[in-house]
């Protein structure tokens, strides 16, 4: 994000405090130089987000408006439809997407910006086909949600205004598009509009095809000089500098010379060049590492520029020195797919990322702060933006930077064919370049992929079915134009990262998919493989798998609007978007849980099949390592209330697989896996530097009864995973459904079962709690005297469990923190496995 010192008349308090809270320093600077130089021509912004009104645009009555927001919203607020995220009222607000609305709003301009000599309205963002009006005037007709438009309204602008803005259903527009094709493209209408494909209906989202202002508006006002965009360059990297450029697009018609000033943590940087192209040289530069490696260093930069003592223009951002590269090399196997950081091998952790709300007006900087923070709790160091959303709000990036996540960026296009006439070419080559151009300064961004399963639904899914060969040639080089020539030239061009032209690169159909490249394994699910085809088919990079479970009782409750748990309404299975959604989770559950008929029994074995499942591919990748070097699971979060595969739902509650995913993506990791009855264990070393300590193993029964035992001290190698113990189970006489292995390293604990969970014998036995009040929540301590397997504490009060579903291994104490705003714990409760197997 670069931070504009324009004077700006109209900024919230709330923005304000955001631009001093991460650019304090820089802004404190800046104030003292102008209190040391009055003479200043800067440019004026002024936010146009108030007293905006709406109307469907054959009606009469104007309603109230938010900015930025979408008509949902905005019908929402003036209680002209139900909630479509309760029960099934999505169904009832279909008519909204069809019809065409009209916003408007007026607003005053002072006569010294009038008197500037550009004035310009910039348009972050308008959802999709718009035509603008200021005062009357045509000035502009859009087509791109994800594009920023400008309109000089030098010509126009008077004291008093009016804005209007007239929104045309997406479907006009896309009949027009799709007449002009003699072949129908995969998969839909929404091809022919550029705007987030996620909302005309997903396998986990609503069909809720918005329409509005869902960026700010701005008016800009200066005289001969404006910075438009800065791209920091870094030229050389060593232990002993860091050789930067700072390059300047810029508005300039100042006849005198200007300079250019940049300041790095404060410091002015001693070359002070009269050419928009600055360079830096950094000393012992301190690297920008995710999180799991080392600190996310960012660096302040300020650029000022001046003519004489005159202040032109300045902006702020923040700046992370590092090296990401993405390598792709031919090997005895395939080819190799890793990231490498300042040179060192990183196995990525984490998940796909998807919007978090369908109405994204929603979205609060608290929202981005949270999720965020859950990912990094969870040991996650890379989220991959998916390509049928967003390309996300600049908090996002700035908080990845922050918390050192890396993220793989997704052009936003996903399951299907689309257009390659040349208006839809040069309006996808602006697309990228704009948000290339936004985003490429942030230090969090380690990929740019060109969309999401494009080229695997073309060459599996049947698309090439009953077509001529010509048909097939057209299409498929109409692909090649978009994502093998206009995006990744835009990325060479403008940017040092990677580009991946198609996640994954080859389909599950094709015998490459876990020798090449990134993989989709959707034989889970899909096509209903059991989870041990996870342990024995490991691809060289997990981009997705995943497995569905229903939400918390809280979402469920909100769903229905009641306060019992009720998944077998129409209503709720409105909330289930994969048409053979239930039907998967049920056959799954069969085979290695058992099934409860008591709703909220069910919920919570759910979440048990899903972790299940999950980790235990996470686990066989990482063994896997470095064959294998990363692992996304689909998905974080959710968009709306739903059963899908998320591991947190749409209210932030952690699902069973979150609070799994963090103990299987720590760095350091003790992991074991039968075969041959032959017990194999593993430790995997994420980190940059060798681990030496005690590997304790032991065999025990439910009662704590030590069976067998092996500890020995051993040493990790750095960046490894290494088998560190062997068993033949037949030497041992044991009864495999009443045991469990734990497993010790350096204080992290993993149990492992040798039979599925259904066919353990565990036993029944009270488990003792103790409550205390601690300032930010309660303090929970367990205790049983059996092994005690997926324990899960549930309360009706708003908060965090610090951990969950945890295994307890017989007479010791856990202790678990509850974060919460309540004052009084009165209804927690408790639900065990052992409960349903004995």
């Amino acid at each position: 994000m670069l931070y504009k010192n324009y004077i700006n008349v109209s900024s919230s308090d709330f923005e304000v405090r955001k631009i001093v809270s991460r650019t304090l320093f820089v802004t404190l600077l800046i104030l003292c130089i102008f209190s040391c130089q009055p003479k200043h021509d800067l440019p004026i912004t002024i936010e146009l987000n108030n007293n905006w009104e709406f109307k469907k645009a054959n009606d009469s009555v104007w309603k109230s408006a938010t900015v930025p927001g979408n008509v949902f919203s905005d019908l929402l607020e003036n209680e002209l439809i139900e909630d479509p995220f309760i029960g099934d009222n999505e169904k009832e607000v279909q008519w909204v997407s069809q019809a065409d609305w009209e916003y408007k709003t007026t607003f005053s301009v002072e006569e010294e910006t009038l008197e500037k000599k550009n004035l310009e309205l910039n348009f972050k963002g308008l959802d999709t086909y718009a035509s603008v009006y200021l005062n009357d005037i045509l000035i502009l007709k859009t087509n791109n949600a994800f594009r920023a438009f400008e309109a000089d309204v030098k010509s126009l602008l008077k004291s008093e205004n009016e804005l209007r803005i007239l929104f045309e259903s997406t479907s006009k527009q896309e009949i027009i598009e799709k007449d002009k094709l003699n072949y129908e493209l995969p998969e839909g209408k929404r091809i022919f509009t550029r705007k987030a494909q996620f909302q005309y209906g997903w396998d986990w989202g609503p069909k809720l095809n918005t329409s509005g202002i869902w960026r700010s508006i701005k008016l800009l006002a200066w005289n001969d000089y404006k910075i438009e965009d800065i791209n920091i360059i870094q030229n050389q990297l060593n232990d002993s500098i860091a050789s930067l450029s700072v390059e300047i697009e810029n508005f300039n018609q100042v006849e005198n010379s200007i300079n250019y000033e940049v300041y790095v943590n404060g410091k002015l940087n001693p070359i002070r060049p009269e050419k928009p192209e600055i360079p830096i040289s950094i000393l012992k530069p301190k690297l920008w590492w995710p999180h799991n490696l080392g600190e996310p260093y960012m660096y302040d930069i300020q650029v000022m520029v001046k003519d004489g003592k005159k202040i032109l223009d300045s902006v702020s951002t923040k700046y992370g020195i590092r090296d990401i590269k993405l390598i792709t090399e031919k090997d005895s196997f395939g080819e190799s797919f890793y990231f490498k950081v300042n040179d060192q091998l990183v196995y990525v952790k984490g998940a796909n990322y998807i919007p978090q709300n369908s109405f994204q007006n929603k979205v609060t900087d608290a929202d981005y702060e949270k999720l965020l923070d859950d990912a990094v709790d969870a040991n996650m160091n890379m989220l991959r933006v998916w390509g049928g959303g967003i390309y996300e709000n600049d908090i996002f990036y700035e908080l990845c930077d922050e918390k050192g996540i890396l993220v793989w960026q997704d052009f936003m296009f996903a399951c299907a064919m689309y257009p390659g006439d040349d208006d839809f070419l040069e309006n996808v080559k602006q697309e990228a370049v704009g948000n290339v151009k936004r985003l490429r300064n942030h230090a969090s961004i380690a990929l740019w992929c060109g969309n999401n399963e494009n080229s695997e639904g073309w060459h599996r899914w049947g698309w090439q079915a009953n077509r001529s060969e010509e048909e097939k040639d057209e299409i498929w080089s109409n692909y090649l134009k978009v994502f093998d020539s206009i995006l990744p030239n835009t990325v060479s061009q403008l940017t040092d990262i990677d580009y991946w032209e198609s996640s994954p690169k080859y389909g599950r159909g094709n015998l490459k998919y876990k020798a090449e490249g990134d993989a989709h394994d959707w034989w889970i699910w899909h096509d209903a493989y059991p989870f041990e085809h996870l342990e024995e088919n490991v691809p060289r990079f997990m981009s997705e798998f995943g497995f569905q479970s229903l939400p918390s009782y809280e979402t469920i409750r909100y769903i229905n609007q009641n306060d019992s748990i009720e998944i077998s309404s129409d209503k709720f299975k409105n909330h289930q978007k994969h048409i053979r959604g239930f039907q998967l989770i049920d056959e799954y559950m069969k085979r290695d849980f058992p099934v409860p008929t008591n709703p909220e029994d069910y919920v919570y074995m759910s979440q048990l099949l899903q972790a299940y499942g999950i980790t235990k591919g996470i686990e066989a990748q990482r063994r896997a390592k470095p064959y294998n070097m990363g692992t996304l699971y689909w998905q974080l979060n959710d968009c709306w209330p739903s059963v899908s595969w998320s591991s947190i739902d749409y209210f932030g509650n952690w699902k069973a697989l979150h609070y799994k995913a963090k103990n299987s993506f720590q760095d350091v990791l003790v992991t074991s896996k039968v075969k041959n009855d032959t017990l194999k264990t593993w430790v995997v070393n994420d980190d940059l530097s060798l681990n030496t300590g005690e590997l304790s193993l032991k065999i025990m029964d439910f009662d704590g009864n030590v069976i067998w035992r092996d500890y020995r001290t051993i040493q990790v190698e750095e960046n490894s995973s290494s088998i560190k113990n062997m068993l033949d189970l037949k030497s041992i006489n044991f009864n495999k459904n009443e045991v469990v292995l734990v497993s010790n390293f350096n204080n992290k604990t993993s149990f492992f079962y040798f039979v599925k969970p259904k066919d353990l014998q565990l036993k029944e036995a009270d488990i003792q709690q103790k409550i205390v009040k601690m300032i930010n929540g309660f303090s929970i301590e367990l205790t049983s005297t059996t092994f005690q397997k997926n324990v899960f504490l549930f309360t009706n009060q708003k908060g965090h469990f610090s951990d969950n579903f945890i295994d307890m291994i017989p007479n010791e104490t856990y202790n678990i923190h509850f974060n919460t705003d309540s004052d009084k714990l009165e209804d927690l409760q408790l639900k065990s496995f052992n409960s349903f197997v004995r």
